[in-house]
């Protein structure tokens, strides 16, 4: 009966087009199967490590995938012998998610079903014996069906020895992934540095550069305050200077790169080894920010101290008109553990800009949880007009924390300054930005050097 002549309802309709869906479903797999079985026997040996005309035989024998996911050498040697197919693949789940479609109708979300091969299987787990043995019975060493090479995956997994073996049959090391990768920018943990050590030996591009953000394998070493990476990749001829797709050098990197207060000390020293090796501290990048601006905004006091020792403009504005000492204040409640007051006080002291005194009801807002940072921003003006915003604009819970602190913060509305706070301002006015550097060559005793320098109190005197 055809549909022209009956009156179908949406839900007959709907049920059509499933059902032809499915046909057309079931007439692709079984010509699917019939391409696999056909390519199966047309494999014939050809001579030692020759194999099948056609690339990409796909293998779904659950023995091989279990053999070479649990690294069962005696089975691998038992089934991968001279005749095995060299472009061997097998399905594997990988990281990203999709939507499938197993019955009409019924939709899920499954990993996404990638290519790979064994020896890329192999060399992402450190199967080095499994791999030897598959590299002498001819696998196609730079084989990548799922657009990663096994240098590629034992690079990513830190296999090093799995990487001496890949080079040594001849893997390419400037090969490129699907992603725009070497294997060189995969060396991105510290236990990779041998794998960057092989691979330079055998001819890697130190500067080659990612195809989606322009990085080199120095930007990615910065970012990650790989320290020893850092060393070796400057004594092959990196780039200190060279500029990504953003206008971000290495030291933009490094300093950028949001780290936890345990990891601060390693983030200095490869911002100090990159300036040693004269990175420039004065770069922008696209929207016109220096590294002083991202280590403020990433609040690593060591770095900031580094930076403006060496001369970088501390007040100089980017695109949304912030200079350093507004980035970090902003980032002064969501990195306490930093102490962000450190950050605070060395800007000041290296002649920063002032909070305009109306908007000091706002600071208190966002950075009352850190009394350090308030004290240090009020104790460079010799007056303030303390009014009723202050108080309103410390959440009862943080007063009750610091109640010492606040109270002597809210009694300047009552209570002139000290003589000798008057006077600290009157010698900081005199040096203007050159605080850190001339009051250290005074002749007074340490702590009133400390006091001029803005040394915490834990009250407002």
């Amino acid at each position: 009966m055809s549909r022209h002549s009956f009156v179908f309802s949406s839900r007959s309709l709907r049920s059509l087009e499933l059902e032809r869906e499915a046909l057309e479903r079931d007439r692709l797999h079984r010509r699917y199967q019939s391409m696999c079985v056909a390519r199966a026997e047309s494999f014939k040996p050809r001579g030692r490590g020759t194999l099948g005309p056609e690339p990409g035989f796909l293998c779904e024998d659950p023995l091989v995938h279990n053999a070479l996911f649990t690294g069962d050498n005696q089975r691998v040697r038992q089934l991968f012998s001279n005749k095995w197919p060299q472009n061997l693949m097998l399905l594997a789940s990988g990281h990203d998610l999709e939507w499938h479609s197993k019955k009409p109708g019924i939709w899920s979300l499954c990993y996404k079903q990638e290519f790979i091969t064994p020896l890329q299987i192999t060399a992402s787990r450190g199967y080095d014996k499994c791999l030897q043995h598959l590299l002498t019975s001819g696998a196609d060493v730079d084989f990548a069906p799922g657009g990663k090479t096994a240098l590629h995956e034992s690079c990513e997994n830190s296999q090093s020895e799995c990487t001496r073996l890949l080079l040594t049959y001849g893997a390419n090391p400037n090969s490129i992934s699907e992603d725009g990768y070497t294997p060189l920018h995969l060396c991105s943990a510290p236990e990779s540095l041998r794998c960057a050590e092989l691979l330079l030996r055998f001819g890697c591009n130190v500067n080659s550069r990612t195809e989606d953000k322009g990085d080199t394998a120095l930007h990615i070493a910065a970012r990650f305050a790989l320290e020893s990476h850092v060393q070796l990749y400057l004594d092959h001829g990196a780039s200190v200077n060279r500029l990504n797709e953003s206008g971000q050098s290495p030291l933009h990197c490094v300093c950028a790169q949001s780290h936890s207060s345990q990891d601060a000390d390693r983030y200095f020293r490869v911002c100090h080894y990159l300036i040693e090796h004269g990175a420039s501290v004065e770069a922008l990048d696209e929207e016109k920010q220096s590294a002083l601006h991202l280590a403020c905004r990433t609040v690593n006091y060591r770095m900031v101290d580094l930076l403006l020792s060496k001369g970088i403009d501390v007040n100089r504005m980017d695109y949304g008109g912030n200079a350093p000492m507004h980035k970090a204040l902003q980032a002064v409640a969501y990195k306490l553990e930093h102490e962000p007051e450190r950050t605070v006080r060395s800007l000041l002291n290296y002649g920063s800009i002032r909070i305009w005194p109306g908007a000091i009801p706002k600071v208190l807002r966002f950075c009352c949880q850190s009394p350090r940072t308030i004290e240090v921003l009020v104790n460079v003006y010799d007056r303030l007009k303390v009014t009723d915003d202050w108080v309103e604009s410390v959440p009862l819970k943080v007063l009750q924390e610091h109640q010492d602190f606040y109270e002597s913060l809210f009694a300047l509305s009552q209570t002139p300054r000290s003589l000798q706070h008057l006077a600290r301002c009157a010698i900081r006015r005199h040096f203007e930005g050159h605080c850190q550097e001339r009051i250290p060559q005074l002749p007074l005793p340490t702590f009133l050097k400390d006091y001029l320098l803005l040394q915490f109190q834990g009250y407002i005197s």
